[in-house]
């Protein structure tokens, strides 16, 4: 195997000075009034972000990332009087999203704790009010799982979903970055008008500039609209501590994709407009998918995992499209075994996971063009960013910060047409 010089970027290369004050700790009233960077061949431009229909051609796909951010943070005193968060990762058992919000009486999953130097055994214990009843909720240790802490809830009241819990005493997770706390008017600002599926730790903020008004002028012009479900884990504010990127580790990230966004994918000859990182690692890790079954085709849905190095590793051509078996695999080809699986496996939804991680060195299978707020410096979105417009990260950066844009989830935006 050639060794993969992707892995030698130093991050370093990928810093930029961003003072405190450039990042939007709140959102702006009218969302859709945000700044709109138009990078298009190598040339940047502005324009505010109502006007962003009138930059994308008509009869294109659009994809949207439908995931909802829960309220993941819950907080309990010990009887020292220690305070102790434990921040909700990803579901244990059941392992489901769905089914784990559903469960009642008691759910693991695996977690985050703060302050755990305090907790080193026994019982958490508060007593929460759900929907007028009043409730005793625990947390036990159950022991390690992965990067986090396997934690079993449970509550008394075989009536009350996990869900319920959550909603009720909930904190939601709004970024580190932002220097501050959750305050009520981030329930309704860190989300997309779109959001429907529970399960992310984190925003998918591309979306929030999509007001109503925006989507009404997305379909008036011929713009089709799809979702996909990418629930965004804690990973996506890790930093990246390694000099050179080979030392960090992706999380992974549960996916879901219908059946039909599969076949709208096929009917535009493979190529969409992603709004979000979340959604292009969503829709470029289809592409390997697919790959996976051209070269197996009878593999199993866990086999379909895109490992963070795999579609590096794999024998590809000056195009970068995979080769198996002699011949190259193109994105339409791809995304059409997925929809071959799906039917012999009689599946109406395709639920995977990703550790993709896509840097310079990458080429892009899918999606042609993005949509994506201003990235922290040093980051693997800053990386995505970089691959996707060909190395010319700086020019678009150096223009948002001479020019008086907002940065970061609560930011402003851009169109990246490389």
């Amino acid at each position: 195997m050639t060794e993969n010089p992707t892995q030698h970027i130093h991050i370093s290369d990928y810093d930029y000075p961003l003072p405190d004050e450039r990042i939007a700790k709140y959102p702006l009233a009218e969302r859709d009034t945000s700044k709109l960077l138009l990078y298009r061949n190598g040339e940047v431009k502005e324009d505010t972000f109502f006007n962003l229909p009138n930059y994308l051609p008509k009869g294109a796909l659009m994809v949207f990332n439908n995931t909802k951010v829960i309220q993941a943070r819950l907080h309990f005193h010990k009887s020292t009087g220690a305070l102790i968060e434990v921040f909700c990762l990803e579901p244990h058992t059941p392992a489901d999203y769905q089914l784990s919000f559903a469960q009642t009486g008691s759910v693991t999953w695996t977690c985050l704790i703060g302050n755990l130097k305090k907790w080193k055994e026994g019982r958490l214990e508060r007593s929460i009010k759900v929907g007028g009843k009043e409730l005793t909720l625990t947390a036990e240790r159950l022991g390690i799982s992965g990067t986090g802490h396997e934690v079993r809830f449970a509550w008394d009241d075989n009536t009350v979903s996990f869900s319920e819990v959550l909603d009720a005493i909930g904190e939601l997770p709004i970024p580190p970055y932002l220097n501050r706390d959750t305050e009520e008017s981030d329930l309704r600002t860190y989300q997309t008008v779109y959001s429907k599926i529970k399960g992310s730790v984190a925003a998918p903020t591309a979306g929030p500039h999509f007001t109503e008004r925006v989507l009404k002028a997305i379909d008036e012009k011929g713009i089709e609209r799809n979702e996909v479900t990418l629930h965004v884990g804690a990973g996506t504010f890790k930093p990246v501590k390694s000099e050179e990127i080979a030392g960090h580790t992706m999380h992974a990230e549960w996916i879901a994709v219908k059946r039909e966004s599969i076949e709208r994918l096929i009917a535009h000859g493979g190529w969409c407009i992603a709004v979000g990182t979340t959604s292009v690692r969503t829709l470029e890790s289809l592409y390997y998918m697919g790959v996976k079954l051209a070269m197996n085709p009878d593999a199993q849905e866990e086999d379909l995992h895109v490992n963070q190095w795999e579609p590096y590793d794999l024998p590809h051509n000056e195009e970068g499209l995979v080769i198996v078996g002699g011949k190259a695999v193109t994105a339409a080809e791809a995304i059409g075994h997925l929809l071959h699986w799906l039917d012999a496996a009689k599946l109406d939804v395709l639920h995977s996971s990703t550790q993709i991680i896509i840097a310079p060195g990458y080429t892009y299978k899918i999606v042609d063009k993005l949509i994506t707020n201003f990235h922290q410096p040093q980051s693997t979105l800053l990386l995505l960013v970089s691959a996707f417009v060909k190395g010319d990260w700086r020019k678009i950066y150096d223009y948002a910060l001479a020019h008086d844009f907002r940065f970061l989830s609560y930011g402003d935006s851009s169109l990246l047409i490389p």
